[in-house]
């Protein structure tokens, strides 16, 4: 089967399809962390929620809310992909925008 080339990348060495493999790979790692930290950030709010159902104390609760950590496990994991993207590219050189 013929290799296919992309528009505006080149043939890749061996060791560079390397390179964004293992880049590929951290990607999936920090994918599950993200996940984890989401998980997390919910089982939080939903702790505080219910503590403060049972005992009318929602003061936990508006910290959670006021700290949002969802709106900033999301910013993390946006600022990770585009990490991540700026190391594929850094290492395949694209010439196309």
């Amino acid at each position: 089967m013929e290799k296919q080339k992309l528009t505006g990348y080149r043939n890749l060495s061996q060791a560079e399809t390397d390179l964004i493999n293992e880049i590929k790979a951290k990607g999936v790692e920090l994918g599950a962390l993200v996940e984890k930290l989401f998980d997390h950030a919910r089982q939080q709010l939903e702790q505080a929620n219910a503590h403060g159902a049972a005992t009318g104390d929602f003061t936990e609760f508006q910290r959670l809310t006021d700290a949002e950590p969802h709106h900033w496990v999301a910013t993390g994991a946006t600022n990770l992909q585009q990490g991540l993207m700026a190391l594929t590219r850094a290492v395949a050189q694209p010439t196309t925008f």
